[in-house]
């Protein structure tokens, strides 16, 4: 490998929305998302949740007259 061409791989910490932090790998510092395995219906088993960031499912509603 080449010097001095690769960015520098460190441990950071992972926010989520929820308020969840993770230490991870990364050549980024300071990452933010909007969900994580904490929060997320998958990994909760929550099957009546349903992860909407954008307001489709309400457009989706509205539009259709299912609200």
């Amino acid at each position: 490998m080449k010097e001095k061409i690769h960015p520098k791989y460190g441990i950071t910490t992972a926010k989520c929305a929820c308020g969840n932090e993770i230490e991870i790998g990364s050549t980024k510092e300071n990452i933010k998302v909007e969900i994580c395995s904490k929060c997320h219906p998958f990994y909760t088993g929550d099957t009546h949740r349903i992860v909407d960031t954008t307001g489709r499912v309400d457009r989706f509603k509205k539009k259709y007259g299912l609200a």
